[in-house]
């Protein structure tokens, strides 16, 4: 099994094989959340103007996530896994839901036309994406780090993918220096600092918890749509 770690929307673009579309801050975070309170079906719209339009189509279903961080004209709620769990049970049970995100989202959408099968990736399910890889054993397996916006590296996706390398064919790897490189870079600082409301200052607390589900997301076409579903 070739493991190859590559970055960025470009990255997503071209990648091959069985991809880990990484989104730590805050996407594939949310993801998992979701589906722990119970939510029905997940969409994954990279079209900011698409999600609300499905969202008009569909009153009663839930429009989250953010466009360049802010959350998204007419939606429900933004990208925020800590407004996730504020919510809580009542509010995603069973219901259907829009995400639109910037990094993660788009290079899912992106990643989709190239690739065998596509994971989304973040500390909380990484055990279980490895242990997913691992069992399937593709020839080869693609680690996207997306970064800020798709267009700038950003330390805690690096992270999270060379956590999963560890995992897959044993590169080592140090949380506890990862946390050091990740908590004082501006990806984590300007949650901390408390200016903007979008960016709760527990989300990174919340991002870096690792292997707290035991379920691999992945992402598949349905029709006109991408579904986020666990594997």
């Amino acid at each position: 099994m070739e493991v190859i770690r590559t970055s960025l929307l470009k990255g997503a673009q071209e990648a091959r094989g069985t991809v880990v579309i990484i989104d730590v801050f805050r996407a594939f975070t949310c993801a998992p959340l979701l589906f722990h309170f119970g939510l029905g079906k997940l969409i994954l719209e990279a079209d900011p103007d698409r999600a609300r339009a499905v969202k008009k189509e569909h009153p009663e279903w839930l429009l989250l996530g953010e466009v360049n961080e802010v959350p998204i004209e007419g939606g429900d709620l933004g990208n925020s896994p800590g407004d996730i769990i504020r919510k809580g049970r009542g509010f995603f049970e069973g219901k259907t839901a829009v995400h639109r995100t910037t990094a993660g989202v788009t290079g899912t959408a992106a990643a989709m036309k190239g690739a065998d099968e596509v994971l989304l990736g973040s500390f909380l399910t990484a055990r279980a994406t490895a242990d997913r890889i691992r069992f399937r054993s593709p020839g080869r397996v693609t680690l996207v780090a997306m970064g800020s916006r798709g267009l700038e590296p950003a330390p805690e996706d690096e992270a999270c993918a060379e956590y999963l390398a560890s995992l897959l064919d044993g590169t080592p790897y140090d949380h506890v220096k990862a946390l050091g490189d990740i908590l004082f870079q501006e990806t984590a600082r300007k949650f901390m600092s408390g200016e903007k409301p979008y960016l709760p200052r527990e989300d990174p607390a919340l991002c870096l918890q690792r292997d707290l589900f035991n379920t691999a997301i992945g992402a598949v076409r349905e029709g006109d749509y991408i579904v986020a579903r666990p594997l």
